[in-house]
């Protein structure tokens, strides 16, 4: 069979192993057409019982929990939700592992492929295992080098072996594998465009209140109108306020019991839609601790179902502008002039 017509029906393959995946129990396993054979047969439909994906790679752990059928979780990380694309594109790839060429099976040379004991240290090996309720083993296998690829159009390659095979194989397929728990979290906490921000009510601890409004029209802008009387301000640290929560990412998150320190104050922002957004922190030495919660109708229940019982961190700037204060809004003094020299 010609390259081309691997490669197509390889392709097939791929969006049936998929969709079995997706869809769960009761769709038919995927026929194995291509010339390849599968590493794992039929193993779309045993995935639909998989309850934990744990990766090692040298000293680097990690684990990944199923809490139902849509959710996967951190435990390290107070099961926190990973991001369900990733779980979706590893435990596809498995189920389109081909192996296409068979390599060393001497335990000495398997180094070079990236294949020797995943558990040694400075192993660049890595283990993936898929495991049931039980904690008995889906998929398990030693994953290695991947081969470079020299010419477009042409799927990725990667070194494997079995757990307790020595064999190991060429394979064609994708396995996004990282043992780093950073790289598997879910870090987006919102994105909302700017345009939707009405009004911003801000009342800091110790700090005077201060109200940000909306202009009328199409090309309002947001302008402080609590206090009436201000020091020159800053439009671009105003604006970052409408910006808020636009892309906004955690940098660590914990449970909402766990974050303490001192009270902060908050900031209520009323959006478009009938939604409102209050934004609570907490002060811990140099960390900000931030609790968001949403009133309106079904989008404020989805952000609630998201952030209910977590506490957030962010970025500096972000906390600026979702708990402003009018100090953070002043104008920048020019520098003095220059002294006169001297006669």
């Amino acid at each position: 069979m010609k390259r081309r017509s691997v490669l197509m029906l390889g392709g097939a393959a791929v969006v049936v192993a998929g969709a079995a995946v997706l869809v769960g129990p009761g769709t038919p396993p995927p026929p194995d057409t291509g010339a390849a054979p599968l590493m794992f047969q039929n193993l779309a439909l045993k995935l639909a019982d998989a309850r934990r994906i744990e990766v090692r790679q040298g000293d680097k752990h990690i684990a990944v929990t199923r809490r139902d059928a849509e959710t996967w979780v951190l435990p390290e990380q107070e099961d926190y939700p990973v991001r369900g694309e990733k779980v979706r594109e590893l435990l596809v790839g498995l189920t389109e592992l081909r192996l296409t060429e068979p390599r060393t099976s001497d335990p000495a040379m398997l180094e070079r492929l990236g294949l020797d004991d995943p558990s040694k240290p400075g192993s660049t090996a890595a283990l993936l295992r898929v495991l049931d309720g039980a904690g008995q083993p889906i998929a398990e296998l030693v994953v290695g080098r991947r081969r470079m690829r020299t010419q477009g159009n042409v799927p990725e390659s990667v070194y494997v072996r079995r757990l307790d095979e020595s064999q190991s194989w060429l394979a064609e397929g994708r396995l996004p594998l990282d043992a780093d728990p950073q790289l598997w979290i879910d870090r987006d906490i919102a994105n909302i465009a700017r345009e939707r921000i009405l009004k911003v009510e801000a009342n800091r601890t110790n700090e005077q209140p201060l109200v940000l409004t909306r202009g009328e029209g199409p090309d309002g802008v947001l302008a402080v109108t609590t206090p009436a009387q201000t020091p020159p301000l800053e439009d671009s640290a105003i604006d970052e306020i409408g910006r808020a929560f636009e892309f906004l990412t955690l940098t660590t998150v914990k449970k909402e019991a766990a974050a303490t320190g001192q009270p902060l104050g908050e900031a209520r922002f009323t959006l478009t839609d009938h939604l409102s957004i209050t934004v609570t922190g907490q002060q811990d030495g140099e960390t900000v601790w931030l609790r968001f919660a949403a009133a309106g109708d079904d989008e404020a229940a989805r952000l609630n179902a998201r952030w209910r019982g977590w506490a957030y961190q962010v970025g500096t700037w972000k906390v600026k502008a979702l708990l402003p204060r009018l100090e953070d809004l002043r104008k920048a003094e020019p520098p003095p002039a220059p002294a006169a020299p001297s006669p």
